[in-house]
């Protein structure tokens, strides 16, 4: 297709709304995927490492013990 301006690439023929409509909203959901899961990657790292702390302090009291 060719378009004679910027205004007709945008309006793409009368579909404008639609498809750039649909680009707004698909990249509206990839970021928020991408936010998502990075704060979900921060809570299992905080997580893991709570995890991690008590086994430590856990082998550390079972070493001075015995």
């Amino acid at each position: 297709m060719n378009w004679e301006s910027w205004s007709e690439f945008f309006a793409m023929g009368g579909y404008g709304v639609y498809v750039w409509g649909s680009y707004f909203v698909t990249l509206i959901c990839i970021v928020g995927e991408v936010l998502l899961i990075s704060k979900r990657r921060r809570t299992l790292d905080k997580h893991y490492g709570l995890i991690h702390d008590s086994n430590t302090k856990e082998e550390i009291k079972n070493e001075t013990t015995s």
